[in-house]
């Protein structure tokens, strides 16, 4: 009998709620019941979500210290998030996304051969050719000699080797232009280790295929990559 009922009720007149009076239109849509519903479960959640900060508020530890405590700020009453320092530096954004892998470690290579080639160049330059003071010795008579004397005697008779000055000062210009550049290909091979340490880093989180997603341990910066960690899976 419950069949026929509701093959009955199938073919029923939808009753539908009454429309907003004509003397209330002023007043605007009149509220349905499932407007009623929407409106009342809003007010429940955040009625319940005031009540959990309300707790959280009075079981907080006045001494506990989190980092967001430094990562944001408040201004005229308003919340903002401090900016933080980037992961990659315009350089290296260029980098990744205009070359690849090969190309960097190529030119770290060259770096690093041209690093070396400057060191030796400078090694051998920094290279102190001590000449030794040629002193003429006296002989001493039975009488005693004044130390300070024989000292004044000895530093006049020592032979001063003749020196450049100009050719000093060029030597000098240039021992320091090669350390200048020794410097900034140092700074160049250093950028170029640490992008294509987040390039190796990048290939494996999105090549190797596992259940669970790597872990990040630490947050990449302009001079070191990110650290990830992978679950331990067992092979079959």
């Amino acid at each position: 009998m419950s069949v026929w009922k509701k093959a009955a009720k199938s073919n029923q007149k939808t009753h539908r709620e009454r429309h907003q009076p004509e003397e209330r239109q002023h007043l605007g849509l009149l509220e349905k019941h499932k407007d009623f519903q929407r409106r009342a479960r809003d007010y429940n959640e955040k009625k319940a979500t005031l009540k959990l900060l309300r707790k959280r508020a009075l079981n907080r530890n006045p001494d506990e210290f989190y980092h967001h405590m430094i990562n944001s700020k408040t201004e005229n009453g308003r919340h903002f998030e401090k900016d933080l320092e980037p992961e990659d530096t315009p350089e290296q954004i260029q980098l990744m996304k205009t070359q690849d892998l090969k190309y960097i470690v190529t030119k770290r290579t060259q770096e690093q051969r041209k690093i070396e080639k400057l060191q030796s160049q400078l090694h051998l330059t920094s290279v102190e050719h001590n000449i030794e003071n040629k002193h003429m010795y006296f002989e001493k008579s039975a009488e005693r000699v004044d130390p300070e004397k024989e000292r004044h005697q000895r530093l006049a008779t020592v032979e001063l080797p003749d020196v450049n000055l100009k050719a000093l000062e060029k030597a000098t210009r240039t021992r320091q232009s090669m350390y200048n550049e020794l410097a900034k290909r140092i700074k160049r091979e250093k950028e170029l280790a640490v992008t294509q340490q987040k390039l190796e880093i990048t290939r494996a989180v999105e090549g190797k295929k596992t259940v669970l997603p790597p872990k990040r341990l630490k947050k990449g910066t302009t001079d070191s990559p990110p650290v990830y960690v992978w679950k331990y899976e067992r092979k079959k």
